[in-house]
């Protein structure tokens, strides 16, 4: 059997300027957002076993911002 030779066709098309900032705090925000929405149903939550639902969006908030603070820093490196 005979094989096809196969073209790859590459636009010249420059890369996208993304460096992931407002991505990550718009996403740090909602959880942020989670976080204070569930706070007053705490007590609910806790006794229906859900409790952890409000850690995680702490948890998710305070990794949100060491992310921003990633994402920072590497912006200004590749400036």
């Amino acid at each position: 059997m005979e094989q096809e030779q196969r073209r790859r066709l590459v636009a010249d098309v420059p890369p996208l300027d993304v460096d992931g900032v407002r991505t990550v705090e718009v996403l740090t925000a909602l959880w942020l957002v989670a976080f204070l929405g569930l706070l007053p149903f705490y007590g609910r939550l806790r006794s229906d076993g859900h409790g952890w639902w409000l850690w995680t969006c702490l948890a998710g908030f305070g990794l949100g911002a060491i992310g921003i603070d990633y994402c920072r820093r590497r912006r200004a490196r590749r400036r």
